[in-house]
């Protein structure tokens, strides 16, 4: 028995998406988990927020990935100072044409890894929001379309609070994925250490062996397969019923909101097509849940006190709700 020409065809797109993580292990050790949840994002056109202490290779973690798929990325330091032109670029005075022209900011690139978000104001926030809503930048009245493929990877550090400003839920909720970024174990950190005393110049990724493994062809292809994998009504009632019971915890004062199911439902589908199906199952659901939901709810402050997290709250929820034969 064959199989269907649709998978055929998207087998080499699959296989050069999965081969990611290998081309992303010559520079960067240990984030497996990361580089999956940014290709889903990708595959999903998506957004990511990456929490993490300082230098646990988040940068390096982007600057690769876009070498690896031959897509352009940039880094912006989000501070206190920065201005939405900082961010979306403005009209510049040109003296020879006595004309204004754009000069494009930073958003302008496929990979976009905003470094301690939580360190601008809510206006240059807003800027980005746009920017990740619509794929789109607004400067003086006139909207300027995104490249293609647009992702934006935000950081924040999740022990640092000084300084900051909290995203506002609505922010919040248009991130496809929280990714969260540990520090290595001993031996993950042992083989950094060898690679920098080997002479690894995190600056230098062709000297790593860093190559193109995939570009936006088989993105492309990619985005289709995932719409085309199958989900039984079943499973989408049981992706209702975890987001459903969220609303309904005593330990949350805020559920998940319908855009967090449609994102578990989409983020699943890639997964399930990653994993080399064309059909989600309960598990690919229970997979991605906490990654793609755990952004989406608040603690009650009495819940907090009491040490729980909103991962363990998730993981209570899923052991709860019936799973669909």
């Amino acid at each position: 028995m064959t199989a269907p020409e649709s998978a055929t065809s998207t087998e080499p797109a699959r296989a050069a998406l999965v081969a990611l993580r290998g081309e992303v292990a010559k520079a960067v050790v240990g984030q497996d988990a990361a580089v999956t949840g940014l290709v889903i994002a990708l595959l999903c056109r998506g957004h990511v927020l990456l929490e993490g202490v300082p230098g646990v290779a988040k940068t390096l973690l982007i600057r690769t990935l876009g070498a690896a798929l031959q897509l352009d990325a940039k880094r912006l330091q989000f501070t206190p100072d920065l201005m939405p032109g900082d961010v979306t670029g403005s009209l510049i005075y040109d003296a020879k044409t006595a004309e204004f022209e754009f000069r494009e900011g930073p958003v302008f690139t496929n990979l976009l890894l905003a470094d301690e978000i939580n360190r601008t104001p809510p206006k240059t926030q807003a800027a980005l929001l746009e920017a990740m809503e619509e794929r789109q930048v607004s400067v003086e009245g006139r909207p300027r379309p995104l490249p293609e493929p647009f992702v934006v990877a935000a950081t924040q550090n999740p022990i640092e609070y000084e300084g900051t400003y909290a995203l506002p839920e609505a922010q919040l909720d248009r991130f496809l994925l929280k990714l969260t970024m540990p520090l290595p174990s001993r031996d993950e950190e042992v083989a950094v250490l060898q690679r920098h005393a080997a002479g690894f110049d995190p600056r230098d990724l062709a000297a790593a062996g860093v190559t193109a493994v995939a570009g936006p062809e088989e993105l492309s292809a990619g985005r289709e397969a995932v719409r085309q994998v199958h989900l039984a009504p079943e499973v989408m009632g049981y992706i209702a019923d975890v987001c459903r019971a969220t609303r309904g915890s005593p330990s949350l004062s805020l559920g998940v909101s319908p855009r967090g199911a449609t994102a578990l439902l989409g983020t699943s589908r890639a997964w399930a097509w990653l994993s080399g199906r064309d059909y989600v199952t309960p598990d690919d659901v229970k997979a991605l849940a906490r990654p793609a939901l755990r952004h989406r709810v608040q603690l009650r402050p009495e819940a907090e006190l009491e040490g729980a997290t909103a991962d363990g709250v998730l993981e209570g929820i899923l052991a709860s709700v019936p799973v669909p034969r």
